[in-house]
């Protein structure tokens, strides 16, 4: 089967915004639903998990409904972890319990797949999510990327330039992810109990763990909503639809 993440547990601190950045309404309906649409209606997803806050599941749920979508093929909610990386071990492990009722990683078949996308990325198209399925044949995960198109450096100190790097080697990944479900899960239980904390995106556990990743050409008009002129364009993209 082929599971899918959805991350809908994040503050949202670096937008300014009085509420959590998922959770702002544009054009008649939450960032999140507008994220989420994509990953109802593919023929590719067989189950969707959110990853949210116990009192946000059901505004998710009603939100979803008044736009017309399948809300249950959500099949469940799990808790946000302390990190982006722990919310979706958290995700992960309630797909097991749906799977398996001892929750036990051998009673999953090796073709489950899981995809992991943010609820801050609502620009995402169904086009994408097909190039995703179409190119895991052969590897353990998919990641979109996008090409770096400034001159890119790298500072040891984070104060002085250190050196340059190949702009042709460098490129800015991009969510979804998609990973095999057991060779992932094991990639991320294996960090445990710190080192997962220091994870800063969705592929690196499958890099650490010899995981086959392919690379994809991303969409930079999925770009994910991060700071206050990131709301400010989603906001004004909506509302321009009406």
């Amino acid at each position: 089967m082929n599971h899918a993440i959805f991350l809908a547990g994040g503050t949202g601190k670096r937008t300014e915004s009085d509420i959590p950045k998922q959770y702002v309404r544009a054009g008649g309906y939450m960032m999140a639903t507008y994220a989420i649409k994509p990953l109802l209606e593919s023929k590719h997803i067989d189950d969707v998990y959110v990853v949210a806050s116990d009192d946000r599941t059901k505004e998710i749920l009603e939100d979803a409904r008044s736009m017309g979508l399948n809300v249950k093929k959500i099949k469940g909610f799990a808790m946000p972890g302390v990190n982006r990386q722990a919310s979706i071990l958290s995700g992960m492990k309630e797909i097991l319990r749906g799977i398996s009722k001892k929750e036990n990683i051998e009673d999953v078949s090796d073709k489950d797949t899981v995809l992991v996308h943010d609820a801050a990325r609502p620009f995402l198209d169904f086009q994408l999510l097909k190039d995703c399925y179409a190119a895991l044949t052969g590897h353990d995960g998919v990641m979109p990327v996008i090409p770096m198109k400034d001159t890119v450096y790298y500072s040891e100190n984070g104060k002085t330039v250190s050196k340059l790097l190949e702009r042709q080697k460098v490129v800015a990944g991009q969510a979804p992810e998609l990973f095999n479900y057991k060779k992932y899960y094991e990639a991320n239980v294996i960090l445990l109990p710190d080192k997962i904390f220091s994870v800063n995106g969705a592929t690196e556990p499958a890099i650490i763990a010899g995981m086959d990743i392919a690379m994809i050409p991303g969409n930079e008009k999925n770009f994910k909503v991060t700071t206050a002129s990131d709301l400010d364009r989603f906001v004004q993209l909506k509302e321009d639809k009406q």
